[in-house]
């Protein structure tokens, strides 16, 4: 039987092995063959449907330098009407959720430290520059942001909304999400919906104080989000002063690095293009760090002052908020 290779994007780069993995639900059988990441942050699962490991040699620009070494076994593998593919990876540093047929990783639960080294830490710092009040996560995934932020800010109220209730299934069975959903003794807790993040029911009464965005299907950005329209109605369930924080994903088109670094290069992003339209002079914007996993970010409202708003945030995201700048039309 032919065997079928496919990406999963993971970040930061490391180079990875497996061992067999342990199914724990009913699902076709499959093994993870060896795994690599490179500093494109392409990693290829290779899996047999018969359930044989595919160990074809990589070409010569598939082999990754030689970094960490880690070993990776499937705990869960389903289907659902809104995911072709649905994974549960466990390793001895992380967990992850991959999801459809790119492998790309939507969720992580880090196991030796709170943060993720991603896209992920930046949503922390959204409490300091809004309003006391719920924060909405539209894209709830595993629940890695709302981790990080009630592990910050244990008084926070979160209201995440996930179309797939499978999702939230194995993220309540795999990644801790129960533990969330209970109020904390400062009064925080993880509100959790199941339903279209973008449906105008998806709100509370009274606004929120901050939105958190972070919406991919098949790899990308929905393609509502690039559309000024989508986000003037997002706008309209925040409170005053409330602000929306957003994953934009990564540039549309093939650019170097190194010419990605300008204070323009936002232009290169559709999502971040369609923010600044719908919200001129009031959005900033920063690209996080090939390390990081080349994501762009965004967040309305006027640009905060960088210096207070290091300060009111954890050590590990002081220098990063100084990185925001405003997203100006030419």
């Amino acid at each position: 039987m032919a065997i079928t290779t496919m990406p999963l994007t993971f970040s930061p780069p490391r180079h990875l092995h497996h061992r067999q993995p342990k199914p724990q639900r009913p699902c076709p059988a499959a093994r993870l063959a060896p795994l690599t990441r490179r500093r494109a942050a392409a990693t290829w699962l290779r899996c047999a449907p018969d359930g044989e490991a595919s160990s074809s040699p990589a070409t010569a620009e598939q082999q990754p330098q030689q970094q960490e070494e880690e070993e990776f076994i499937l705990l869960a593998n389903n289907r659902s009407d809104f995911n072709e593919v649905i994974m549960v990876i466990d390793s001895p540093s992380n967990r992850y959720l991959v999801l459809d047929p790119s492998r790309n990783v939507h969720s992580i639960l880090p196991k030796k430290s709170a943060w993720t080294n991603s896209y992920w830490d930046e949503f922390v710092s959204l409490p300091a520059v809004v309003p006391r009040g719920p924060v909405a996560l539209l894209g709830l995934g595993a629940g890695t942001a709302a981790h990080l932020m009630l592990e910050v800010w244990p008084w926070i109220q979160l209201v995440g909304w996930e179309i797939d209730p499978m999702i939230i299934e194995l993220s309540r069975d795999y990644f801790g999400m129960s533990n969330l959903e209970k109020t904390t003794e400062l009064g925080g807790s993880l509100t959790v919906h199941i339903g279209d993040a973008l449906s105008p029911s998806a709100t509370i009464e009274g606004g929120f104080a901050g939105i958190v965005v972070d919406l991919f299907a098949d790899g990308k950005v929905l393609p509502q989000l690039q559309e000024a329209k989508t986000w003037l109605e997002i706008a309209k369930k925040l409170m005053p002063d409330g602000r929306i924080m957003v994953n934009c994903g990564g540039a549309d088109t093939a650019v170097s690095l190194a010419a990605d670094t300008g204070v323009s290069s936002w232009v290169q992003n559709p999502t971040i293009k369609a923010l600044c339209s719908a919200f001129p002079g009031q959005l900033n914007w920063k690209r996080l760090s090939e390390k990081e996993s080349v994501n762009y970010v965004a967040l309305t409202g006027p640009l905060p002052d960088l210096e207070e708003w290091s300060i009111s945030v954890p050590s590990e995201l002081s220098a990063r908020v100084k990185q925001w700048v405003p997203c100006e039309l030419a």
